[in-house]
């Protein structure tokens, strides 16, 4: 009966051949495990063995990848190196048992035997990954190391690393997909495997190096890869130092589709960091990116990720000045009109940016049509979302609060009656943006302050007064103390009984919910200036909480009684006289 033992002589004559059902591969894998969990209770030289265990998980995962290799058996070089491999083992055995018996001659000599079991280690993975290049082993089947459970230790998910990284090195087209789908499932789920794959030497540079490859799968799984790194701020400096700002924007001038998206996600957050923004000009990203703009088949969510990197790099005012030159206003002007939403808001959203402190750039942006851009948005009649809606609310309170021209514009395109409508019949968010756009445009002029008197406001902001926002009655009773400083406005305002009651009632002293009674009394100060005002004020029932105001010494209201009661005196006069 034959031995189950595989001798020296069998090894000799076929190191490929199988042995009681195991290959020479898969023996020298057994033994490369067994040296790595030995080389942890090694407690002398620790450097030099964390060292080589590296370089043994390294091997181990290259000789993972071969071992499922149809063409193993016949071929001289690869038996030649397990050769070599089996002898560097047993080498590097006999070192490890030295040092967990103290029994070397010295340790010196010791630290130079190590170093040259590390260098022939670097030989062996090198050597591997060049016969697997030449293409003459045939892969049977992609195969991936399973992947570590929930919870695995630190070591598990570091082999599963290297053992991806040796199969993006030496592996075919199909496997370094494979190795690149699997990786972008565990960073996607756990972070760990992103430290991990950030500590792996060379590993980092592996993923920006297929940028450049043709194979869109390859490309795009890198780029998804390292999108998700750059999503880690303290990992950033690591991609940086990598080279990765030309290769991503040569992905975004020459990639498909999702790598471009990929590439540009990664760039947007990779330029927070200003420092990195010089870099992208330098390579020439401005152009790349705002050619990507103008492209047809450029929609939706990449152009709001190039709006996103395109914004990071406006606050840099040179940079800005050459998107100027290079017509960028009049590109982003029009996207502002795009009936696809991500694009639309995107567009709108890096206007306000361009603009943002700079009045030359908004009476450019008012030039090239972008005031009655976003105007149209507004429009009640259009299919517009309430989220472009709110967008374009932000940016024209934004462009146009300096500027009597632009508001103008405005005027003339249905922007009052944009904003009624929104205050009527939009939804929480609108409703508010609307309210501030009201708020803003009162401040505008006097000739603003009667158009909107005329045109309904009042009512609709007395309905905020008693708002559960704060900052919705705050801005309610500002914009209405500041309307009702207008002679037109304050007879408007007493038509109706219940605007004067609603007032007065929400002066109560025991309400203390109802916002800033100073503003309150402020607009009542203002229509006391009306006859009829005075009047109704005089004769509502709520009068006694004015009265109970002043009895608290508060100024305002103090005042307001005082005028009231002077009036009534000078009306009795008055009556006396003409009797």
């Amino acid at each position: 009966m034959k031995s189950n033992m595989f001798t020296e002589t069998e090894h000799a004559q076929n190191p490929v051949a199988s042995t009681a059902g195991e290959s020479r591969i898969r023996q020298e894998i057994v033994f490369i495990s067994s040296l790595i969990s030995l080389s942890y209770s090694i407690k002398v030289f620790p450097v030099k063995w964390q060292s080589i265990r590296n370089k043994l998980e390294e091997l181990l995962s290259s000789l993972s990848v071969i071992e499922n290799c149809d063409s193993t058996e016949n071929y001289p070089p690869l038996c030649s190196s397990l050769q070599a491999i089996n002898a560097t083992l047993k080498n590097c055995n006999e070192l490890s048992k030295h040092c967990m018996e103290f029994s070397y001659s010295g340790k010196l000599l010791m630290q130079s035997d190590l170093d040259i079991i590390s260098s022939k280690l670097d030989n062996h993975v090198r050597n591997i990954s060049e016969i697997y290049s030449l293409g003459l082993l045939t892969q049977s089947y992609a195969i991936i190391v399973s992947r570590p459970s929930i919870g695995a230790s630190r070591d598990d998910i570091k082999f599963y690393i290297r053992d991806l990284l040796s199969r993006l090195k030496i592996g075919s087209s199909e496997m370094k997909k494979q190795a690149l789908i699997a990786l972008n499932e565990v960073i996607q789920e756990d972070d760990r495997y992103v430290k991990v794959a950030i500590e792996v030497d060379s590993f980092v540079s592996r993923l920006v190096n297929f940028l450049d490859f043709q194979e869109d799968n390859l490309q795009e799984e890198a780029a998804k890869a390292l999108s998700v790194i750059a999503g880690y701020q303290s990992y950033r400096s690591c991609l940086i130092s990598t080279g990765i700002i030309a290769p991503l924007i040569r992905v975004l001038e020459c990639g498909n589709g999702l790598s471009k998206e990929f590439a540009a996600r990664c760039l947007q957050k990779l330029t927070e960091n200003s420092d990195n923004v010089w870099s992208v000009s330098a390579h020439g990203g401005v152009t790349v990116l705002l050619k990507l703009c103008t492209e047809v088949d450029s929609v939706g969510e990449l152009v709001g990720l190039v709006c996103g990197v395109l914004k990071n790099l406006v606050g840099v005012e040179e940079i800005k000045r050459f998107m100027i030159e290079e017509g960028a206003i009049s590109v982003f002007v029009k996207l502002a009109r795009s009936k696809d939403e991500v694009t639309q808001i995107s567009s709108i959203d890096f206007l306000q940016s361009m603009a943002s402190g700079d009045e030359s750039t908004r009476q450019m942006i008012m030039k090239e049509g972008g005031i009655r851009a976003l105007a149209r948005v507004l429009d009640p009649k259009s299919s517009f979302s309430s989220k472009a809606r709110e967008m374009a609310l932000r940016g024209i309170v934004n462009l146009c609060f300096s500027s009597v021209n632009s508001v103008n514009i405005l005027l003339n395109n249905g922007f009052m009656d944009h904003i009624l409508y929104f205050l009527r019949h939009g939804d929480g968010s609108l409703q508010e943006l609307a309210l501030k756009a009201a708020f803003w445009l009162c401040g505008t002029s006097e000739e603003a302050k009667k158009a909107m008197g005329d045109a309904g406001f009042m009512p609709e902001l007395v309905n905020f007064l008693d708002s559960k926002s704060f900052e919705v009655r705050e801005m309610a009773a500002e914009t209405l103390s500041s309307m009702v400083i207008v002679p037109r406005n304050q007879k408007r305002f007493v038509q109706s009984d219940q605007n004067i009651g609603l007032l007065l009632q929400m002066l109560d002293p025991e309400q203390a919910n109802f916002g800033n009674k100073k503003l309150l009394l402020s607009i009542l100060m203002s229509l006391t200036s009306c006859n009829s005002a005075r009047k109704k004020i005089a004769n509502s029932g709520y009068l006694k909480n004015i009265e109970k105001l002043a009895e608290a010494e508060v100024s305002d209201a103090k005042k307001l009684v005082r005028k009231l009661s002077s009036n009534r005196f000078r009306n009795i006069l008055s009556g006396i006289w003409h009797s």
